[in-house]
């Protein structure tokens, strides 16, 4: 009867074997295999070949191919040149071993002496372990390669990012003008508080090409064979990549991923790690642009629905006594009068995380804003020189102080870390000494290292800030360029405010309830922190004035007693339940008329008012129906 099983052949060559000489080819292992095949009498020898692909992937075409065949029983041998050639792992290949026996298929290699029929080789583990190591030594070395490429400042990667392009010889990155205005576009629109979905729909919508298919065009990217379907489709996560890229400001960023020598992929590496070579490149983003995008994407997001564009402070506003982020409520008892309140304050339990909103109108803080500008301007064009003084001598206060919070928080972090090492050390032993049940020592051992890692994460952002204090950028020069670059504050636009603000620290009103109150705003500008110019500095009141102020702060508490009275007798429980009636019906239709104005807009719809949809019926497929 006539045998109808085959002899797979298999061949296999990596680009690291190439090196190797001409032994190595796959048109040498053909000869050789079929050459024994043919000595031996072995049935219907196939070849099954792998050109070019590592022995530690086992995704290889040419061997999954082999194996669906072993699947299906119809293999008799195989014969290869070496152990080798079936793969660099030794576990994957003692695994492809085992499945050979179990299917009954016979394992030859030439070069190594071995024949599963003539029995184990009880030294092919151990070539297998040689053979692995062999691709951990050869990778080992093309990595000291590109790690002495990428340390010398060179661009490591092939393919060049949007807004640049090669030069001729590929070995510098040119400026792209046209893709350079997109990014420079993509930019501006972040200053303005355009959150990367609504860039990205802005770019679709202005018919601009989206970057995968610009660098097609000059034969670039590694989509350059691609067909897309719409050319204009921007995508939200592509508008991030490019407001992350430090090469932008044109730097050079090496060794940004890793790859592993089994699996061959690239795998992303923290930014710790990487290394930046500045200025190898002309930038297409100042440093002060790129450093301003980035602290307005960590902040509050802005939506792209909703009341449509975002209010200016959004993402800037602080509560100065929890550090919680401010947000916007844009109408307040039937009234468009955007204010800001605390965030955590409304989080349960109420004012358990911060004791009271610390509510503020958006108006007073831009007018506040406006008005320092505009005074810090004057001040800045009549006396440069004095102000600069006056501005240094405000940064070395501010920063003193605040590096010498650092640096006690920082030494009672490290040495809580410390302790926490010791207890962790001390319950460990008492475990193990059957002093503390396992239960308890779990439930401890999870608490400290909870504890730990905070503490540890907090002790290196702390050290980062001790040790960048000398290199602070903040500087005099750069705030009055700023000022200079405008004519007038008379209106404040969102590009301005993420220009000149870093972030605003709203205090609690000093008296709540009253109309005639004051309430502690804390500005702080980028370049040089909280300055405050001369002619808003706080004035000594004169005697008249302190008199003056004394009778209304008395007045004030006779007030609030005599309402204490009335809440005591129930006076003021009735009054409120007449007013409040007037006062809710009034407010309630002014809420309403709101609510009717911003659905005629489109900018938000009941549930109710939703077009009614009969559920979709879904059909299984007849081979999921049991």
């Amino acid at each position: 009867m006539r045998n109808e099983k085959i002899t797979p052949l298999y061949e296999r060559l990596s680009r690291d074997d190439e090196l190797q000489g001409e032994s190595n080819s796959i048109s040498h292992q053909k000869q050789m295999l079929e050459e024994f095949a043919r000595r031996n009498g072995l049935p219907n020898p196939t070849h099954f070949t792998d050109d070019g692909v590592s022995g530690t992937r086992f995704d290889r075409p040419g061997f999954l191919a082999m194996m669906e065949e072993v699947e299906a029983g119809r293999v008799e041998a195989i014969v290869i040149k070496d152990m080798s050639r079936l793969g660099r792992d030794y576990l994957k290949v003692g695994q492809v071993m085992e499945i050979l026996r179990q299917r009954g298929v016979r394992l030859i290699a030439i070069n190594d002496g071995v024949d599963s029929l003539k029995g184990d080789d009880d030294f092919t583990p151990f070539r297998n372990i040689m053979n692995e190591f062999y691709a951990r030594d050869t990778s080992r070395k093309i990595r000291s390669v590109f790690k002495s490429k990428g340390m010398s400042g060179k661009h490591l990667t092939g393919t060049v990012i949007y807004g640049y392009l090669w030069d001729e010889k590929r070995e510098h990155w040119l400026v792209d003008e046209e893709a350079a205005a997109v990014v420079r576009h993509i930019f501006a629109l972040a200053m303005e508080g355009y959150g990367p979905y609504q860039i990205a729909t802005k770019l679709s919508e202005e018919k601009i090409e989206m970057p995968a298919v610009h660098l097609a065009r000059y034969g670039e990217g590694v989509n350059k064979n691609k067909a897309f379907a719409d050319i204009y489709r921007w995508s939200a996560s592509t508008v991030v990549e490019i407001l992350k890229k430090q090469e932008y400001l044109g730097h050079t960023v090496n060794f940004k991923t890793r790859k592993h020598f089994k699996d061959k992929k690239s795998h992303y590496v923290d930014e710790s790690e990487w290394t930046i070579f500045e200025n190898t490149h002309e930038a297409i983003i100042d440093q002060e642009t790129f450093d301003n995008v980035q602290r307005i994407r960590g902040n509050a997001r802005r939506y792209p629905d909703g009341f449509g564009e975002a209010h200016p402070l959004t993402g800037l506003m602080y509560c100065a006594d929890c550090g919680g982020k401010m947000y916007v409520h844009r109408t307040y008892n039937g009234k468009r009068v955007p204010q800001y309140t605390c965030g955590q304050y409304g989080k349960y339990p109420i004012g358990s995380l911060c004791p009271t909103q610390h509510r503020i109108k958006a108006e007073a803080v831009l007018t506040l804003i406006a008005d320092m500008l505009r005074a810090i301007a004057e001040y800045s064009r009549n006396d440069r020189a004095e102000f600069i003084r006056t501005v240094q001598e405000t940064q070395v206060a501010q920063q003193t102080a605040d590096i010498s919070k650092k640096r006690k928080r920082l030494a009672a972090a490290q040495k809580r870390a410390g302790e926490l090492e010791k207890l962790i050390c001390k319950i460990y032993e008492d475990n193990a000494l059957g002093k503390l049940p396992d239960a308890r020592y779990e439930a401890l051992d999870a608490q400290y290292a909870k504890e730990q890692d905070t503490l540890n994460a907090e002790i290196v952002e702390l050290e980062k800030a001790v040790t960048g204090y000398e290199q602070s950028r903040k500087s005099a020069e750069k705030f009055i360029a700023l000022i200079d670059k405008y004519e007038n504050f008379d209106t404040l636009t969102n590009t301005m405010l993420n220009e000149f603000v870093e972030k605003i620290l709203v205090h609690e009103r000093a008296r709540k309830g009253s109309q005639d109150t004051t309430q502690e705003v804390e500005i702080y500008f980028n370049f040089v922190g909280r300055y405050i110019p001369p002619a808003l500095q706080p004035v000594p009141l004169t005697p008249e004035e302190q008199e003056e102020l004394r009778k209304k702060e008395e007045r004030k508490d006779r007030l609030h007693q005599n309402y204490l009275r009335r809440k005591a007798n129930g006076k003021q429980k009735e009054w409120e339940e007449r007013y409040n009636a007037k006062r809710k019906a009034k407010m309630e239709a002014a809420k309403a008329a709101i609510r009717a104005e911003d659905m005629e807009k489109g900018i938000f719809n009941t549930v109710s008012q939703l077009p009614r949809q009969e559920p979709r019926k879904a059909t299984l497929p007849a081979s999921a129906a049991v």
